[in-house]
């Protein structure tokens, strides 16, 4: 079989399907393995660029998508007659971020690290689409364990969680003593 006509499985899966499908899946139907895949996307994106097409694969983790281009979007809302989306609050990023470190986790861990509620946060990820069941924890009461899905990949343009801002060491981080100082040094300069 020509790369021509592999890149055109590769095109015709991706646009059929419409939803991430995993790289596994994909090297299956197209009898390829995980480099020539990488390599097929790539030259598809380059078909698509070299044309001025407004298509282009995402990879998102170990999966692919056929999406449109960002500078689009804006068009594509209109046509499609929908709202802007709603902006996440404060306790959602808060959640995305702990979930995203620390993935799989239960509602109680994210409770635990929050001091506050977080069910109807996470309830509301999930919807969402950001958040999904990683299965269940195998203690007492068996709770739900919970991830990012690839559309929270797609969604904060990364193409794994490796793409994650490393968090910052105990060095890095500010303590109350230090606001405390500062708030002080604030307080002298404005006598």
């Amino acid at each position: 079989m020509k790369i021509d006509e592999k890149i055109s499985i590769l095109e015709a899966i991706l646009f059929s399907v419409g939803e991430p499908i995993d790289s596994e899946k994909l090297e299956e139907s197209i009898q390829a393995d995980k480099e020539t895949l990488d390599k097929l996307a790539e030259l598809l994106n380059e078909r698509y660029k070299n044309c001025g097409s407004a298509l282009c694969v995402y990879q998102l983790g170990s999966s692919y998508q056929l999406g449109t281009k960002e500078e689009y979007a804006q068009y594509i809302k209109k046509a499609m007659e929908t709202k802007n989306n709603a902006k996440l609050s404060q306790a959602a990023f808060e959640v995305l971020t702990i979930i995203a470190y620390n993935q799989p986790v239960t509602k109680g861990f994210v409770e635990h690290v929050r001091g506050v509620d977080s069910s109807g946060v996470v309830n509301s990820l999930v919807e969402k689409g950001l958040l999904e069941e990683a299965g269940r924890i195998d203690v007492p009461g068996r709770p739900i364990a919970f991830k990012t899905t690839s559309n929270f990949l797609r969604c904060f343009k990364l193409k794994s969680l490796d793409d994650l801002p490393a968090l910052p060491n105990q060095e890095q981080q500010i303590t109350l003593e230090d606001l405390e100082v500062k708030e002080d040094d604030n307080m002298e300069d404005s006598d």
